[in-house]
């Protein structure tokens, strides 16, 4: 996913007739470097990312030679483009991973039914002794037919005893929970009231598609994951929810291989995830990032004259701090999770 993030760019720049000087995979000083055509292709020292660098870009050496074909002489609009294509082949990988998974092995979705799902450890679920798959008939004689249902009688209890009717392995039996009054959370970790629960999750029910409507989907994913890790983004930075949930190279390594050892389908689910979240944290305003890119040709369109070198060196700086404060705290929340 990395890789095809910043090969677009590469690829994208070629096609505009821009010259494409080094290839980078990772950051900082070259520890292996290859000349391939024009273009030297190199592996870096940090592990993190990779860049393009373009005929232009950073410094005038060798545009007097070549004045086309470097970055700052194209259009606008193509200057876009090229910024353009990385965060969309982020999206784009997603997408056909998505369409892949939903196309073959399909998808867990919640269940509409009354299944109990995952049980909280030290529950009042777990003290009754509900366990993953049991179905809630009833609840003090009131049939049950839905989630919903379920939800909302236990949420509206008051914490009185419930006599809950369920099926297991073939068998009817029944069971009585007491409800306690709990801290909700939104999916961000956000505190959203308190409410009356049991201590069970929605159970999932596996969902199969079509080639269409596994790529229509497919999209809908992307769309809709790619809302959520712009919101979790700024709902860390407003403080609503805690920096310490973000993670670094270290974190990304044992998820990887958490997910490698749990399947290849968990494992390609991890890897469309992070390539959205890719995608997305590099459209954020930052100088450095294809977003500050994005914001700064705005500011050229607006004047509708190129800024000047000063400025941009200026915002790429302050671009770079914020880049490298921020790598060091996801490091520092990594080794303390080690901790």
């Amino acid at each position: 996913a990395a890789l095809s993030r910043y090969f677009s760019p590469n690829l994208a720049a070629r096609l505009a007739g821009v010259k494409v000087l080094r290839f980078s995979v990772g950051w900082g000083p070259v520890v292996a470097r290859r000349l391939w055509g024009e273009t030297e292709y190199a592996l870096s020292a940090v592990p993190l990312g990779g860049y393009v660098k373009m005929l232009g870009e950073g410094d005038d050496e060798g545009v007097a030679d070549d004045p086309t074909r470097s970055f700052e002489a194209q259009p606008l609009r193509g200057r876009v483009a090229i910024v353009l294509a990385g965060p969309i082949m982020n999206l784009l990988f997603a997408w056909v991973v998505y369409a892949l998974l939903l196309g073959t092995v399909g998808m867990d979705a919640p269940s509409t039914k009354a299944l109990v799902g995952e049980v909280t450890t030290d529950s009042p679920a777990a003290h009754a002794g509900l366990v993953r798959g049991d179905r809630v008939l009833a609840i003090d004689g009131r049939p049950i037919d839905t989630w919903d249902e379920l939800a909302a009688t236990v949420r509206g209890s008051n914490g009185r005893p419930l006599a809950m009717r369920i099926a297991r392995d073939g068998a009817e039996r029944t069971v009585e929970v007491v409800p306690q009054l709990k801290e909700t959370k939104t999916l961000f970790g956000e505190a959203s009231g308190r409410a009356y629960l049991i201590g069970v999750g929605i159970a999932t029910e596996r969902e199969q598609f079509g080639p269409v409507e596994a790529v229509w989907r497919a999209g809908e994913q992307t769309l809709s994951v790619s809302y959520v890790v712009l919101k979790g983004f700024v709902l860390m930075v407003t403080g609503r929810v805690s920096a310490r949930e973000l993670g670094g190279p270290i974190a990304i390594a044992q998820t990887a291989g958490e997910q490698a050892r749990a399947g290849l389908e968990q494992y390609l689910t991890m890897l469309a995830f992070l390539s959205i979240n890719l995608g997305v944290l590099n459209l954020l305003p930052i100088p450095l990032l294809d977003g500050g890119q994005l914001a700064l040709f705005g500011v050229e369109a607006v004047l509708r004259r190129p800024l000047r070198p000063r400025v941009r060196e200026a915002a790429q700086n302050v671009g770079l701090v914020i880049l490298l404060m921020l790598i060091l705290f996801t490091f520092v929340n990594d080794i303390s999770r080690l901790g």
